[in-house]
């Protein structure tokens, strides 16, 4: 009689138990899909091919449009994010608009440049992308960016030291010419477009392949 009485609390307790191990499995494939790879960001970041002449809806871009933006990319190679202008950011991020981009949710270690051991897998993934042989050559902007939290002077900052973190490490450990790697801060000025200035996930790192196609790392 006992056990008859103690087999249905058994089965519930093996039914918990199982849909405990439905519910871990189920939050652990979530994680792994939200972890960024070097697939993603390579066509992320590849060159849009043109359309067919029958196919394009917009006229191609004018030869001295080309012509300014690769003069002003090439005059941004070498430079020091602290050395960009005001103007020279607002113009960066004007061209990028047009421009293949992908947003990296990369943490850091509190009130740091320290690039947290949890985004390591993402900047790495960033450092295969770039040096393949896809993407080797092309300039690329790195931009960092806050959340509003904190005053203006200090989210600018630390958004400028982020991003030369981010081309530091790439650089060291993927050997990815430097000249390549543009980088710039934008503190708390370019939220994401639909999200709340102090969310979290506005402190990220923007990649963006500028198109400007170059022999100086080859």
């Amino acid at each position: 009689m006992s056990n008859t009485s103690a087999r249905p609390g058994f089965k519930a307790l093996r039914t918990i138990a199982m849909i405990g191990v439905a519910l871990s499995l189920t939050a652990g494939i979530a994680a792994a899909a939200e972890e960024v790879t070097s697939d993603q960001i390579l066509r992320a970041l590849a060159p849009k091919k043109p359309l067919t002449r029958g196919l394009s809806m917009t006229p191609p871009a004018e030869p001295a449009v080309n012509a300014a933006e690769g003069k002003f990319v090439d005059s941004l190679r070498n430079r020091s994010t602290r050395s960009l202008s005001i103007g020279e950011r607002e113009q960066i991020a004007a061209v990028a608009q047009t421009k293949p981009a992908i947003d990296l949710e990369i943490t850091f270690d509190y009130n740091s440049a320290n690039i947290s051991k949890k985004s390591l897998s993402s900047v790495q993934a960033l450092g295969k992308a770039l040096s393949s042989d896809d993407l080797k050559g092309a300039t690329f902007v790195v931009a960092g960016h806050t959340d509003a939290v904190g005053g203006e002077e200090y989210n600018q900052d630390l958004s400028e030291r982020r991003a030369d973190a981010i081309k530091r490490y790439l650089t060291d450990k993927y050997g990815i010419a430097g000249a390549d790697l543009v980088t710039v801060g934008y503190g708390k000025g370019k939220p994401k477009a639909g999200v709340a200035p102090t969310d979290p996930s506005n402190r990220r790192v923007q990649v963006v392949n500028m198109a400007n196609k170059t022999t100086a790392s080859q």
